[in-house]
């Protein structure tokens, strides 16, 4: 199937206080090849649809008469039957302080206000990747042999990690809160691939990495950090901590899977 013609079978929640913003965002889904869209302009009518609708996807705006797109997300990831739902921002907000817990909570993308039809189809496409789960092939690993240990002091992001690992055929990694739950799992079992956020309490990716690389058992395992960190100097550190790739929260499927196929063949 053509990405035009699974983009034609998504079903969408558009969840957007403005009509005149909703009416924008209608238009670029359509003009994207999006034939099917319910609306919502609460958090309440959102979380209602849901309780009987499944899309595949939530967009929401940041700001709703009766929450946010935080506070509506958490309720989503809360929820047992609708915590695997993918979800993408559309907002004009830039502080990062704000955008930090919607990346921790595993949204799939974050567009600005105004978008381009570019970056909603891209957006889209990630959503496919998602669903569709395209097993990664790589050349000297059997993928679904591979023992990965995932690192992120947010369970909803350890989530939405293991899911993108999951659609590429991996099977359920071990898991650890922060840098040092995880050395006491790596010297208690063998891993083939850490997968690490950055920012944790007590120990941190960077210091993670540091002490996985100066470790006499472990020290071949490759490290894929996974970070919101936009600050180059704070990029530039940790690849040299000895990272073997770094990928942004939030991170679409298709750089993961390139960025597995690169450090593990």
């Amino acid at each position: 199937m053509s990405d035009l013609s699974a983009i034609a079978n998504l079903s969408i929640l558009l969840v957007e206080p403005s009509d005149v913003q909703q009416k924008l965002i209608i238009k670029s889904l359509i003009q994207s090849g999006v034939k099917q869209i319910e609306t919502a302009t609460t958090q309440t009518q959102a979380l209602t649809l849901l309780a009987s609708y499944q899309p595949d996807l939530v967009i929401s705006s940041m700001y709703l008469a009766d929450g946010t797109a935080d506070s509506l997300l958490q309720n989503i990831r809360s929820n047992p039957r609708t915590e695997h739902q993918a979800f993408m921002l559309v907002s004009s907000e830039r502080n990062k302080k704000y955008l930090e817990q919607l990346r921790q909570s595993g949204v799939l993308a974050i567009l600005p206000k105004p978008f381009t039809s570019e970056a909603i189809t891209r957006a889209l496409k990630a959503t496919l990747d998602i669903i569709s789960e395209q097993e990664v092939e790589l050349e000297h690993f059997d993928v679904t042999l591979l023992r990965v240990l995932v690192v992120d002091d947010s369970r909803f992001a350890r989530k939405h990690i293991i899911r993108v690992l999951a659609g590429m055929g991996i099977p359920a990694p071990v898991e650890a809160e922060n840098g040092k739950q995880a050395i006491e799992q790596l010297n208690e079992q063998a891993f083939d691939l850490i997968v690490t956020d950055y920012n944790m309490p007590e120990m941190d990716g960077r210091e993670l990495t540091e002490a996985v690389r100066g470790s006499n058992s472990y020290s071949h395992i490759p490290i894929l950090m996974v970070s919101s960190e936009a600050n180059e100097t704070h990029l530039a550190n940790i690849s040299q901590a000895g990272v073997d790739a770094i990928c942004d929260k939030p991170f679409e499927p298709a750089t993961v899977r390139d960025l597995l196929f690169k450090i593990m063949s």
